[in-house]
């Protein structure tokens, strides 16, 4: 067996620190239907992680650079968040996208929280059949989500 073939018995999930940002960083740019935005970046993600200590987590391979998955989350106090869920392309479909978002229902579900959201873009077609796959509810004909970048960057 290959070591994708047992990527979920070799990966290490653990929770995500400010050094793993670099990581971070790079499998966003290396994942279809993911967006690096102004906002993912170093102060960003440490004002995150800070705000929510113990709720994001990344996966790593035994013996490997980098990490091959991630699962960011966090909550506003009554209602958690889930953001940045993504899994190496090569890596997928062996169940490590779905024990790091259960890491993070557990962290969240510890603190208190009893719902949990999340967004996609609305052409990753590919995210919307995991998600559903995984138990979750589109509720696009309920909720339209509105935004306002605040800044003079339209990247934010």
């Amino acid at each position: 067996m290959s070591s994708i073939d047992n990527s979920l018995e070799a990966a290490v999930i653990q929770p995500m620190r400010l050094e793993d940002h670099a990581d971070f960083i790079d499998m966003m740019a290396r994942t279809p239907g993911v967006v690096l935005r102004t906002a993912d970046g170093f102060a960003a993600t440490e004002r995150y992680l800070e705000r929510n200590p113990g709720m994001s987590f990344v996966a790593r391979l035994d013996g490997e650079p980098g990490i091959v998955g991630c699962a960011m989350s966090g909550h506003d106090g009554r209602r958690g968040y889930l953001q940045h869920v993504m899994v190496d392309p090569q890596h997928r479909h062996l169940g490590l996208g779905k024990s790091l978002v259960e890491h993070c229902l557990a962290a969240l579900l510890e603190a208190g929280i009893e719902k949990v959201h999340l967004d996609t873009l609305a052409d990753n077609h590919q995210a919307h059949r995991f998600w559903e796959h995984l138990g979750w509810s589109n509720r696009n004909a309920e909720i339209v989500r509105f935004s306002r970048v605040l800044v003079a960057d339209d990247n934010a």
